[in-house]
């Protein structure tokens, strides 16, 4: 029986609703992808201010939800599932949209699955067309607030490997763009300027390379700082360029070559990438020639699934929801929710 499921996703400054529409065959259709994004208005301050998301979330969701049901061409009588992010996140904003679904859920008599954030950013490779992921294998979820290797052993199995022991990698990102006086999110800014850097032009520091499978980009940041203190300055035109195509490097390196690693613990050949930092012109680059060239097979989300959104925590609802889960009404957030703990 083909099932029929909204998603919604509001654990950060994105209020997102989806619909998915799934074939007998488990085939993945998606019917509707609506994103409002909230970073023009955390821009002026750097860096997303959690009270404001929050207030942001409670004005735009119930204008997302009707949008993603209207592109769909569906009511709430018609939906089998609904499923919505319940962790990790910033505790209001979570809230807000843990709310909207339960209300749903309830006025629609509706089953409910509450879904962990980290989770819906592994399932999104599911979104794309093509032969999904084959068990058991690496993933690596970079994100601003997240760097992490996984073991995926089964849609519910999944193993901690290694992650950051202190900055995330797309904060190492978005603190770097702040100190070279880039506008937020800096993430963005650094892949472009670095189209037309040299990589090579400036040496920054690969921290814990020779250390299991953790990462650490807190010293990568502080060198960041240092170079530009002994340049007397933040660079400018080509200079800035090649620092951010270093600064880049630095980081991707870091991240592949703790990858590789974690695939020759492992015994494994498949991997998937996948959080805001996939979306990286670079990491995709690189991850995507070095695993060729290892016989390995990666699978790289669009850019478009890379950052929050509500299809993926749908199609993490869906897989849940075979297996038998479900959520009642006293479902609540966990702002520190693991994708290694239990999903119910």
């Amino acid at each position: 029986m083909s099932t029929l499921i909204l998603g919604v996703e509001s654990s950060c400054d994105e209020t997102a609703a989806a619909v998915i529409h799934v074939e007998e065959n488990g085939q993945i259709e998606l019917r509707s992808n609506v994103v409002s994004s909230q970073v023009k208005l955390h821009a002026r301050y750097g860096g997303v201010v959690p009270e404001l998301a929050s207030r942001a979330h409670l004005n735009n969701g119930i204008p997302v939800l009707q949008q993603a049901l209207e592109d769909a061409g569906v009511e709430g009588k018609d939906l089998d599932l609904i499923a919505v992010t319940k962790g990790p996140g910033l505790i209001g904003a979570l809230l807000v949209g843990l709310q909207m679904a339960k209300s749903l859920a309830y006025t629609w008599d509706c089953p409910l699955v509450g879904v962990n954030h980290h989770d819906g950013h592994l399932k999104s490779v599911y979104l794309e067309e093509g032969p999904a992921p084959q068990f058991p294998f690496v993933a690596l979820l970079v994100s601003g607030g997240h760097t992490s290797l996984y073991r995926v052993d089964s849609h519910s199995q999944i193993s901690l490997l290694g992650a950051t022991r202190d900055d995330a990698a797309g904060e190492a990102f978005d603190k770097g763009a702040k100190m070279l006086g880039l506008p937020y999110p800096g993430g963005i800014q650094i892949d472009t300027l670095s189209q037309t850097g040299d990589p090579k032009a400036f040496h920054f520091p690969r921290a814990m390379m020779n250390k299991g499978l953790d990462l650490s980009f807190s010293g990568l940041k502080t060198a960041c700082r240092n170079m530009i203190e002994k340049l007397g300055g933040v660079p400018s035109g080509q200079q800035l360029a090649d620092f951010c195509a270093s600064y880049q490097e630095a980081i991707v390196d870091a991240l592949w070559k703790k990858t590789a690693k974690a695939l020759k613990q492992e015994g494994l050949s498949e991997l998937i990438v996948s959080g805001g930092v996939a979306a990286n012109s670079r990491l995709r680059e690189r991850f995507t020639q070095e695993s060729e060239a290892l016989g390995y097979k990666v699978h790289l989300p669009s850019r478009a699934f890379c950052t929050d959104n509500a299809a993926m925590i749908a199609t993490a609802g869906y897989f849940q929801y075979q297996q038998g889960e479900r959520s009642d009404m006293y479902l609540n957030a966990n702002n520190r929710l693991r994708i290694e703990s239990p999903t119910t």
